[in-house]
């Protein structure tokens, strides 16, 4: 990876400054480091010069420089990196993302605009390039392997190849492949997916990956076609297995049920593996205000018994090591000045924050605004649509009865069948069942509706609608009432994208996200607010029940990449099979 260029004039100052025969720019005095190569926690003072490290000295040795910072009491650590996030998941564009990020100690990130691929291509990405300049979070952009993640299963706003991919990778912004999610692609080694991965390998740049339930075999052969990371954990078993493959673990925040078994299978390894990281991945606005996204991960895993020099290792001077950046990751000479001033070490208390030595942030606030940048809209190419839209067509039956397929469970779904009367043409729904539609709206093929019966959300009392539906984020409609869905949906047809809730035919709830369908103009507590209200609204429609029947899982219904049934713009399909059933067909008798 590419380091952050540094003035020849500044470095030359700051060898002078460390021996003592220039002045520092800032010194920070007082405080203990958090020393994340040697797992030492030690008084020490700073001295910066221009954006690096110029010396970490003796306390008290050293008072010449143009402006003194006390820190005395406080713990001195590297900025925190997160190694594998989408900001769309938190609807933000960059700029609101990092005021939402820095103050809570996160310095870095790995973006993949996995989603913004998938509504816009390569301008998509070239947009999350130049939306992530001059800001106070260095923005360390992956290329997205996977548009459409489930190829010939769903149809996207683009498709990236191996040329695309090539094209991408010789951006020098470009920090890798992003996760690699057409896990069948890589173990069949189509040329599509084996013409991806070579291309990441080819240019030398991290090549990441999506490896979710893969053990054994198959998780070899995945490693062994490059791909050398995974955030995809879902037990103690594929943990250990993939740290023991060498792949670099991306331990992730958002799915909190993993962390106890994980931690405990962790704490009896003989050493801490360099190859494990802390990531996000997926974080919705009001617990990103809220919580501070990677500060909130490494606080709990530190909670549920980890080291906190062990944990704040694993998410700098680790993630730095993955990326290949050692001018990251670390409180060292010749290190990018980010540094986390922090009041309490075992909960992660941020008060201060640097990067490239200039302090940025303060008790929870930046110092100055971000520049912001003006996003690509009118993404969502759908005229209002009819009711019938809504409704669960059986084709070649008028009136009597019929057996559909369905979708059973909230996140692990599986084939199920159900007997349904069938009235004009369209099914009536049984009890405990709902409805799903799904409507392609990129404008690359037509817009049919296609509306699946599925089981595990149990009585909707009105309908959720989002243009949030991983991963080609066509519009996605859930509820039990056509009237309900189709005032969610047509609200967002109209608004350009964005989520609603609607009960009694009416919408009660609206998160505009005109920013390609995925990302909010307003500032983040206005979007954290409005966001938090639509949740508080979707409570009315479904009982929700964890681990799986989650608000979050509703947006990875149509996941078609991971190995089970889900609906697409092109009808039921399976992950596995790669098989597509039109969910008006009945089965046979």
């Amino acid at each position: 990876m590419t380091h952050d260029p540094v003035d020849p004039a500044l470095r030359a100052r700051a060898v002078q400054a460390a021996r003592g025969s220039a002045r520092f720019d800032l010194l920070l005095m007082g405080g203990t480091v958090v020393d994340v190569a040697t797992g030492e926690l030690r008084a020490a003072d700073i001295g910066i010069v221009g954006p690096i490290i110029a010396s970490v000295h003796a306390p008290g040795s050293r008072e010449d420089a143009e402006r003194i910072e006390d820190v005395s009491g406080k713990f001195l650590a590297p900025g925190f990196i997160d190694s594998h996030l989408h900001y769309e998941s938190s609807l933000m564009a960059p700029a609101d993302y990092a005021a939402s990020v820095v103050p809570a100690g996160t310095t870095t990130c790995v973006w993949d605009p996995h989603e913004l691929a998938n509504v816009l291509g390569l301008p998509g990405v070239r947009w999350a390039i130049d939306a992530s300049r001059d800001l106070p979070l260095r923005s360390l952009v992956a290329a997205p392997s996977c548009v459409p993640s489930a190829p010939g299963l769903e149809v996207a706003g683009a498709d990236i190849g191996p040329a695309e991919m090539a094209e991408m990778l010789s951006w020098p912004e470009i920090a890798g492949v992003a996760e690699v999610m057409d896990m069948p692609g890589v173990l069949r080694g189509t040329p599509h997916m084996a013409g991806i991965v070579g291309a990441g390998l080819a240019s030398g740049k991290n090549v990441n990956g999506h490896a979710r339930g893969m053990v054994d075999g198959d998780l070899q052969a995945y490693a062994s076609a490059g791909v050398t990371s995974c955030h995809e954990i879902v037990g103690p078993e594929d943990f250990l297995q993939k740290l023991r493959t060498g792949m670099t673990v991306e331990l992730r925040g958002s799915h909190d049920y993993v962390l106890p078994g994980v931690l405990t299978a962790l704490a009896a390894l003989p050493m801490l593996p360099p190859n494990l990281v802390f990531c996000t991945d997926d974080i919705f606005p009001d617990e990103l205000l809220e919580k501070g996204g990677l500060r909130d991960t490494i606080a709990r895993i530190i909670a549920r018994g980890m080291n906190p020099i062990a944990a704040i290792r694993c998410a700098t001077f680790h993630a730095a090591m993955r990326l290949k950046r050692d001018d990251l990751g670390l409180i060292g000479a010749g290190r990018q000045a980010d540094i986390v001033v922090l009041s309490d070490l075992p909960s992660v208390t941020v008060e201060r924050v640097f990067t490239a030595g200039k302090l940025v942030a303060k008790d929870g606030k930046l110092i100055e605004p971000p520049r912001r940048t003006k996003g690509p809209t009118d993404t969502v190419k759908l005229s209002a649509q009819p009711i019938e839209s809504f409704m669960p067509r059986v084709n070649g039956i008028g009136d009597g009865t019929a057996h559909l397929r369905k979708i059973v469970g909230a996140r692990h779904g599986k084939w199920g069948s159900v007997e349904v009367a069938v009235r004009n043409g369209f099914a009536v729904l049984p009890a405990d069942h709902a409805c799903i539609t799904i409507i392609h709206r990129h404008g690359r093929v037509p817009a049919t509706p296609q509306t699946a019966i599925i089981e595990g959300w149990g009585n909707p009392r009105g309908a959720i609608a989002t243009t949030i539906s991983h991963d080609s984020h066509n519009l996605l409609v859930l509820g039990r009432d056509p009237a309900d869905m189709q005032a969610a949906a047509n609200a967002l047809i109209e608004c350009g994208g964005g989520m609603a809730v609607a009960r009694n035919g009416r919408v009660t709830a609206l998160v505009p996200l005109p920013i390609a369908g995925l990302l909010a103009e307003t500032p983040p507590e206005v979007t954290a607010a409005n966001f938090a209200a639509l949740r508080t609204e979707a409570d009315q429609v479904i009982d929700w029940q964890g681990p799986f029947r989650v608000f979050r899982a509703m947006t990875g219904l149509s996941l078609a990449c991971n190995p089970a049934p889900h609906p697409t713009d092109l009808g039921l399909t399976d992950g596995a099979t790669g098989e597509i059933f039109d969910p008006a067909e009945p089965l046979p008798a």
